[in-house]
């Protein structure tokens, strides 16, 4: 694990995208199969192009990814390093923070889902889950604006990124 990350976070399970403090949800269908959007997923390079506030994402487990994979998310004010726990190509990835540069949360926990809804079309469902920490919480609904615009713009853009 890189030196700068202080803050640990808690490991959670599926249940927690439905008891954490702190929930987010968007939907948002898209014009591709649900390999490719996968594939865009799986690609470090691809993130910064579509989720704008990630600068970077860099995988630090090997090939082939799965169940145990970890990565790092850098963003403008917080490092986050990522640990997949759910895995089924195609269909779902889900990864909990296992640890940040600052203090974001005591758990957090992202979940991907793809569902073909018709032939080329992709619904993505797309939920963040956060035990805040009390400087996140502090920022009371304007914490939760600050997410949700982050999670709802990445979403939109993903959709234009998927027709190029």
């Amino acid at each position: 694990m890189e030196a700068s990350m202080h803050f640990q976070c808690r490991p959670v399970d599926a249940a927690f995208f439905d008891t954490a403090p702190m929930l987010f949800s968007n939907v948002v269908d898209l014009d591709a199969l649900p390999s490719k959007v996968f594939a865009i997923f799986e690609d470090g390079e691809s993130w910064p192009h579509w989720f704008h506030a990630i600068h970077k994402l860099v995988w630090t487990s090997e090939k082939p990814y799965g169940v145990g994979s970890t990565r790092t998310a850098s963003l403008a004010t917080v490092s986050i390093d990522e640990h997949f726990f759910i895995w089924e190509p195609g269909r779902r990835m889900a990864f909990y923070a296992t640890g940040t540069s600052m203090p974001l949360a005591h758990a957090l926990a992202e979940d991907y889902q793809l569902e073909e809804i018709e032939p080329g079309k992709t619904r993505f469902n797309y939920r963040v889950a956060m035990e805040p920490h009390l400087m996140v919480s502090l920022g009371g609904p304007l914490s939760k604006m600050y997410f949700e615009s982050m999670f709802e713009s990445a979403c939109k853009n993903l959709k234009a990124y998927v027709k190029q």
